[in-house]
């Protein structure tokens, strides 16, 4: 009896280990598998999350640079969150490598083709570190690219005017600029004042004369993509002049362009 006991008993014993083992066993594995497959996709949820609030937080940016351009309001400020990559300011005075427009005619009007009316427009630029994507706000418009492919959209379109009717062009110039170069990562206030501004009177545009438009990416932030499907798509112009040239005004008609600055005291 005894002999027999011990048997059931080491049998029992047995069992109960290698049932100790098959839940360890799938205890670990469900455990490789939330890291091998869970994690990854919650830390890419959290970036596109943080992306998500950044484009959110650029199209507040960008109603505070209409208010301090067409509005005249003198200063604006910002509290936002900066999460997954970082906020900067590229001044348009970096004029070898900041985006820039310029604006030439046939007649020279405004400008020739040999020496374009120029203007550097620097960004408020966020670059994600996680996701490789670049959310800039630039010249009034929110664009964005990503940084392993090619090609570029625009979230939210600058105030340009193109009347057909009137034959009128109405067009904004606007800068940043900064006394330091600054960046922000986290909780910070985004301060801006309005700088220098010019406002030109109407050019008129002789009959036969055509007005071009040019779009220049920066070297390190290229949103060709974007600024061309706004000229063809929005503003229904086409294509003139040199590579990338668009005709923003032909015959008879006038022509406003307005500059404005734009100061970041803080990021």
């Amino acid at each position: 009896m005894t002999i027999g006991n011990n048997r059931v008993l080491g049998t029992a014993g047995v069992s109960e280990s290698i049932g100790f083992l098959l839940i360890f066993t799938m205890v670990i594995v469900g455990i490789g598998l939330v890291t091998l497959y869970g994690y990854p996709m919650l830390l890419k949820q959290q970036v596109g999350a943080d992306e998500q609030i950044m484009e959110k937080n650029m199209i507040v940016l960008q109603n505070d640079v209409k208010s301090l351009a067409y509005k005249t309001v003198p200063y604006k400020e910002t509290s936002l969150k900066v999460g997954g990559g970082s906020l900067s300011v590229h001044n348009l005075s970096e004029s070898a490598s900041s985006s820039s427009f310029k604006v030439y005619d046939d007649a020279g009007t405004i400008a020739p083709a040999s020496n374009p009316l120029l203007f550097h427009t620097g960004d408020l630029r966020y670059e994600s570190v996680n996701a490789e994507s670049m959310i800039s706000l630039e010249n009034g418009a929110v664009v964005k690219r990503d940084l392993v492919q090619p090609g570029s959209v625009m979230l939210a379109e600058p105030r340009w005017f193109v009347d057909s009717t009137t034959n009128t062009a109405v067009i904004y110039l606007i800068g940043f600029n900064s006394t330091t170069a600054m960046a922000r990562s986290g909780v910070g206030t985004v301060q801006m004042a309005l700088g220098d501004t010019t406002y030109p009177p109407p050019v008129s545009i002789s009959p036969g004369d055509n007005v071009y438009i040019h779009y220049e990416p920066d070297s390190n932030a290229d949103y060709s993509t974007a600024w061309n499907n706004y000229f063809e798509n929005s503003l229904k112009l086409s294509r003139g002049g040199s590579s990338n040239d668009y005709i923003l005004l032909t015959g008879q008609g006038q022509v406003v362009i307005k500059k404005y600055e734009v100061i970041v005291k803080s990021l």
